[in-house]
């Protein structure tokens, strides 16, 4: 199994759309379009090889690229999430050479970009930099994968997780090239695996804000799971939408617990279960009992479990084990990966 849209973007694109059309109906119905992240950018150093596109500040998007800032003395960026001032800032300020440029006028230098895809704005602009100059298109994986993942743009070279990620994302594709780098977050958290029993109550992640599965069902899943074991219930940061906000309240009528505290899963006192989180590996790397709960699962997510070796909380007699640690950080690894295409291309 692959990707449901494993090479044309405005497939995907459309599928989106339909899931989030009640946002487009009400920016439409209020008058007004629904608003466009405006590109900042800017250079460190002379000469950059490599621009670095930014689109999230999510700890796996950080994890991910943000490595690079501190392995590359010279760098361009263009991001989606950051001011001018917060892009120089960044990068280390004037007193290490930063200077402000526009994303149209990037060096020459360039030879090399890398970001998270072509499917948000900086890495959209970054793409078609790399396709008018003819110069490697680079993506680095930042979660777990399922079928419904954006599609790579043409001819990129992916750094993946694990060489089945890396399968699973080309799905098939003659014209896509992979290097395994391994997961930077899951190496951060397990870096100091806890020994002590976690003997509390089990945190479940939400995932409301996701399209992979129906709000309907993530709501279910999650009412059962906290009126069979009381868990606590943790809400991904992007469920700040009203209908998200609408269902904690529910909840919290009910009696549910909410954590809405911004810590670290690591600090978690019990096991941590989740639909499809990423936060499943990254708390059975940190030495917690982790585990999946979602009755009835579509067999995608059945699949998904499968590869990733994610045990079941109603199914399984032990947790999820802790992922192989490489022997390189994978920070490191995409960055030596990074610098070996764009000296190749140069």
């Amino acid at each position: 199994m692959g990707l449901n849209f494993p090479e044309h973007l405005h497939e995907w694109q459309s599928w989106q759309a339909r899931q989030h059309r009640l946002q487009g109906w009400k920016a439409r119905l209020s008058g007004r379009a629904l608003a466009q992240p405006s590109l900042s950018s800017a250079v460190r150093g002379t000469d950059p090889a490599v621009l670095l596109a930014i689109d999230s500040h999510s700890p796996s998007g950080i994890a991910s690229l943000h490595g690079l800032i501190d392995r590359l003395p010279a760098l361009a960026v263009v991001s989606s999430v950051h001011t001018t001032e917060q892009l120089v800032e960044l990068l280390g300020g004037e007193a290490q050479g930063a200077r402000v440029a526009a994303p149209e006028s990037m060096p020459r230098s360039l030879s090399a970009v890398v970001g998270a895809g072509h499917y948000l704005p900086a890495g959209a602009a970054a793409w078609r930099l790399a396709d008018e100059r003819g110069i490697p298109d680079i993506v680095v994986q930042h979660g777990l994968m399922t079928p419904f993942a954006p599609p790579l743009p043409p001819r990129a070279h992916l750094l993946a997780f694990s060489d089945s990620d890396g399968a699973f994302w080309a799905s098939n594709r003659s014209d896509i090239a992979w290097t395994v780098v391994g997961a930077q977050l899951l190496w951060d958290a397990g870096a100091t695996p806890r020994t002590e029993p976690a003997t509390g109550t089990p945190t479940y992640l939400g995932q409301l804000h996701g399209a992979e599965l129906p709000r309907h069902g993530m709501a279910r899943a999650t009412t059962r799971f906290w009126r069979e074991t009381g868990a606590v219930y943790r809400p991904h940061p992007s469920e700040a939408d009203r209908l998200s906000r609408l269902q904690h309240g529910i909840w919290e009528r009910q009696g549910m617990r909410i954590d809405r505290r911004a810590r670290a899963l690591a600090e978690s006192r019990g096991p941590v279960v989740a639909a499809f989180s990423t936060g499943i590996l990254e708390s059975a790397a940190a030495g917690l009992p982790s585990w999946a709960f979602y009755p009835n699962p579509p067999r995608w997510l059945g699949e998904f479990w499968e590869r990733y070796g994610i045990r079941r909380w109603d199914a399984d007699d032990s947790p999820t084990p802790p992922p192989a640690r490489p022997a390189l950080e994978p920070a490191q690894a995409i960055a030596d990966a990074v610098l070996a295409l764009a000296e190749g291309a140069s």
